[in-house]
């Protein structure tokens, strides 16, 4: 482990602004949250595949199940993430996609196989972020049917009223009620801790599930009824990937201070407290995290277990527009709206695409499966494929990027690999028990992302084949100048080398340019954030034209006229006032032959037709803006 400590500290943003304490609580509520509602079915989901039901409840498969649960935990989220991966940022972030810009660098290029990996991985957490509020919201409200019979009907009307409340809302932002995820969420594990601690009082042997035979003589004697109850158990650790991907929030040491001090002990001592509770009375495996409880307490934990799963679901779904945001970064998806919730944190901010999407997908998940045992076979495959695909993109960042030995790379992760790929087959038997879906929603981004990609490469080929070398313009303008209009003319390209459309329209019809002229291009950064004294490179070309190049991390809002305000300290003196943005709108017509099938093609105009404009994603002031249209043939 100590070659490890190499590997770059988590940001000194992430504890500039608040305390150790303060930031570890945080992480307790925004990082923990999923992980911390797992109890509420993982450990009942698992005896009931490993035993059929209360008439089957053997204390072997008890102790089995619980040795499985403590020692995934241990190994899969105490030494893979809390241990291993948070080392491995990115200028303090972390992550998925992080990982795929850390290998993109590495390797120098964007490898095809190595984006589809992380493109792959992407996909799968949506599958997650859908099924998480479902099973969550489910799981909680189903409680009520314990306080009484009576309230059984209510429980999918009240979990779909919470579910679309919690969507709803997003649009306002959650800065308001974010300060007091942290306090709850350890409340929530506080009144775990003690709802475990009390059963195992009653019967300190159980602590004996601590040692790892009792997991390995489960596996050996159960056979693949053994398999089918691993991939329940890995229902113990979905949200683990949060760890890593919120590492830029918090910092490492307090994730892992909350981790080790809170979230573990709380969670080991809560299964084993369903343990004890299932030995002595198996009938309550129906529901033994609820029964752990007296019954004068039954409504005050439903209620806080639907507050968590609250928490929990937000985590997520505040993960889907921040992987959504780094994802068009990546140039994975296209651009969408993106509004900003938060004056104070740039991070906040709220998709209404995205929203609307999983505000649908969820409903109908809850809808179609009706219960939270159902849905539980839809889950786990979404997060073991995350984890399987995180596990490689570390190997290649380990081995391309950091420059460990191969054998030393291979030698820290393969183990990890080897379980997440143990817990992937086991997930997979329930393929054609509800595990299709995840599968579907994978491969249906999977889909779009290819699409995007495809039809973007072709766009730009297209150019390189066909525009005009911005040198041969500027040559010809030297010779034949042009009619002279003050003011700056800001033309956006993506191919600094070639005359952008814009450029060509404006000296075409209307035979004139702007006094000062800048040939502006975006790069997004492999870095999350670039500061401001290396966001700007400028070059003067000619009297007329300069080049600006601007540079943004994956994590940032890309804004050009702040951008451009910066280019003061390079000695322009730009006033957006007398500023033009001439920006080129492609008008996408099907060719007779294409190089990509009809329905991607068709697919690639869809998306492009429903892409947020420019102006709208980099900020430019829409009364600023020139719109110049050209018809393309792909």
């Amino acid at each position: 482990m100590a070659a490890i400590q190499d590997i770059h500290e988590a940001p000194a943003h992430a504890g500039a602004k608040a305390g150790f304490f303060a930031l570890a609580l945080g992480s307790i509520g925004v990082v923990y949250g999923d992980i911390g509602t797992s109890p509420l079915y993982a450990f009942r989901e698992a005896m009931v595949a490993a035993s059929g039901g209360p008439a089957g409840i053997d204390p072997a498969n008890v102790f089995g199940v619980l040795s499985l649960i403590l020692w995934t935990l241990t190994i899969i989220v105490t030494l893979k993430y809390v241990v291993v991966l948070l080392r491995a940022d990115n200028h303090g972030e972390g992550g998925t996609l992080t990982l795929l810009a850390l290998a993109q660098h590495a390797l120098g290029r964007a490898v095809p196989v190595v984006t589809l990996i992380g493109a792959l991985g992407a996909a799968l957490f949506f599958g997650d972020a859908l099924i998480t509020p479902a099973i969550s919201v489910l799981s909680a409200v189903e409680g009520l049917k314990l306080v009484t019979n009576a309230l059984d009907p209510y429980i999918l009307p009240v979990t779909t009223g919470i579910i679309l409340g919690l969507f709803l809302i997003q649009r306002r932002g959650t800065a308001a009620v974010a300060r007091w995820f942290g306090p709850l969420t350890l409340i929530w594990f506080a009144v775990m801790a003690v709802g475990g601690a009390l059963q195992i009082l009653q019967d300190p042997s159980i602590l004996s599930a601590i040692s790892p035979l009792h997991a390995l003589r489960f596996l050996q004697d159960n056979g693949t009824v053994g398999l089918v109850a691993l991939g329940s158990v890995f229902l113990a650790v979905t949200g683990a990937e949060a760890l890593y991907a919120d590492l830029g929030h918090f910092g490492r040491r307090p994730i892992q201070a909350a981790w080790l001090v809170v979230a573990f002990p709380s969670l080991a001592l809560n299964y084993l407290g369903q343990g004890v509770l299932v030995l002595n009375a198996p009938e309550k495996i129906e529901n033994p995290f609820f029964l752990l409880y007296p019954d004068w307490a039954l409504l005050p934990v439903v209620m806080l277990a639907t507050i968590a799963t609250i928490i929990a679901s937000q985590a997520v779904i505040t993960g889907a527009y921040s992987l959504t945001s780094q994802a068009i970064r990546l140039r994975l998806l296209p651009r969408m709206r993106v509004l900003h919730t938060s004056a104070e944190h740039a991070g906040q901010i709220f998709m209404p695409a995205v929203n609307a999407m999983l505000l649908v997908g969820v409903l109908m998940l809850v809808l179609l499966f009706g219960s939270s045992s159902r849905l539980a076979s839809a889950y786990g495959i979404a997060v073991t494929g995350t984890m399987v695909v995180t596990a490689l993109l570390a190997i290649i960042v380990l081995r391309c990027h950091w420059r460990w030995p191969l054998w030393a790379a291979l030698g820290l992760m393969v183990p990890f690999l080897a379980v997440d790929l143990v817990f992937l087959g086991a997930n997979m038997m329930k393929v054609f028990d509800g595990g299709v879906v995840p599968l579907l929603i994978a491969g249906a981004v999977i889909v779009l992302m290819r699409g995007w990609m495809r039809g973007t490469t072709l766009l730009e080929d297209k150019a390189q084949r066909s525009d005009v070398p911005l040198k041969l313009i500027l040559d010809r303008l030297e010779k034949e100048p042009p009619t002279l209009v003050a003011g700056t003319g800001v033309y956006l390209t993506a191919q600094p080398d070639l005359a952008p459309v814009s450029l060509m329209h404006m000296l075409k019809h209307f035979k004139a340019l702007h006094a000062h002229n800048v040939i502006l291009t975006i790069i997004t950064a492999d870095v999350p954030r670039v500061p401001d004294d290396e966001r700007i490179d400028m070059v003067e070309i000619n009297s007329l034209f300069r080049r600006v190049t601007m540079r943004f991390g994956y994590m940032e809002e890309p804004n050009v006229p702040h951008g451009l305000g910066l280019c003061r300290k390079l000695g322009w003196k730009f006033d957006i006032m007398s500023t033009s943005f001439l920006l080129s709108r492609r008008a996408l017509r099907p060719a007779s032959s294409s190089a990509m099938p009809a329905w991607q093609r068709a697919l690639f105009f869809v998306l492009s037709r429903n892409a947020t404009n420019a102006s709208d994603y980099f900020h430019i002031p829409a009364g600023l803006v020139v719109e110049i249209g050209a018809q393309v043939n792909l």
